[in-house]
């Protein structure tokens, strides 16, 4: 039998007390987010007739997800950080703050305090040989076209097999992880490795989630990246690579067209000599365009929960 009793004034009277609205203290925003959640959720179990069984089996998945630190990598796959990036485009766009490359999400797997080098750096740690080599470049402009010295670029990305250091403990400290100043040029050079894209576990509660709506947990290949300078917007952005079968077709929904970059193969001695490769490499160019703002605000990423290294692990 379907009943629907949430409009019913006991269910309303029961919802103010819930979120404590008639109570002193606590914070009133607090109050009022959660009644307008726990209500959408009352609503959402009368019009669908969600039945006991169903309901703690979803309480299950929630207490996995947290005993698994999974509600991040769940995040990106319902479309929140991505509808995050759309309200903040909106806002740039009302602010006039158009012109520079493109946002797209931070993920959950940056971790602060990376080495930092000045113009040129190495990567990876040379622990596997059998990577492809990469040659990661780019040079960071104003949106008047030019260049910026000393912007700090952070990039981070996973290893050969899809991992990330810090999470992955057989990586050593800050692998894959570096911050570079541009040079007088706004150029910056990083040697690394190509990265693999990867899949969310097999059989995790994301997994498990995912299935439940047709879809899969597969990542492309990409490369995260936060570019910032003193009077210009931060940027948190990452490019996937081309040709990887899950580039336009990502569960965490980051691709953007503008940030799809194709590498280029390079065979010839000389120029693996200068960049100091033993044989053939990809080189990627990825070049950024970061927006003019007096906002002090908008000059630095936004917080949040962040992992950081343990400064004293061996």
């Amino acid at each position: 039998m379907t009943v629907n009793i949430f409009d019913t004034p006991d269910v309303q009277d029961f919802l103010t007390a819930v979120a404590g609205l008639e109570q002193a203290g606590g914070s009133e925003r607090a109050k009022r987010i959660l009644h307008r959640l726990v209500s959408d959720l009352y609503r959402l179990i009368d019009d669908f007739d969600v039945t006991p069984e169903e309901f703690w089996s979803s309480v299950s998945v929630l207490n996995e997800l947290g005993q698994q630190t999974q509600f991040g990598l769940l995040a990106p796959g319902l479309g929140f950080d991505h509808y995050l990036d759309m309200r903040m485009d909106a806002e740039d766009e009302a602010r006039g703050l158009t012109g520079g490359t493109p946002r797209t999400i931070e993920g959950p797997l940056y971790v602060a305090g990376a080495p930092e080098a000045e113009g040129v750096t190495r990567m990876d740690d040379g622990s596997d040989p059998e990577a492809e080599a990469m040659w990661l470049t780019g040079r960071v402009r104003d949106t008047d076209g030019q260049p910026i010295v000393g912007a700090k670029v952070e990039i981070w990305h996973a290893d050969a097999k899809g991992n990330y250091s810090f999470f992955d403990p057989t990586q050593s400290d800050y692998h894959l992880r570096r911050t570079i100043l541009t040079d007088a040029e706004g150029r910056y050079r990083a040697r690394s490795i190509i990265p693999s894209g990867y899949g969310v576990p097999d059989g995790s509660p994301t997994d498990r989630v995912l299935k439940l709506l047709g879809r899969h947990g597969q990542r492309p290949a990409h490369i995260h990246f936060f570019v910032s300078a003193p009077g210009h917007q931060h940027l948190t952005t990452q490019i996937n690579l081309a040709g990887d079968p899950y580039t336009y077709d990502d569960f965490a929904f980051a691709t953007r067209e503008e940030l799809v970059v194709a590498g280029t193969r390079i065979e010839d001695a000389v120029e693996a000599d200068k960049r100091g490769f033993d044989g053939a490499f990809t080189e990627v160019v990825f070049d950024v365009a970061l927006t003019r703002t007096d906002a002090h605000a908008l000059q630095s990423r936004h917080a949040r929960p962040r992992a950081l290294q343990d400064a004293t692990a061996g």
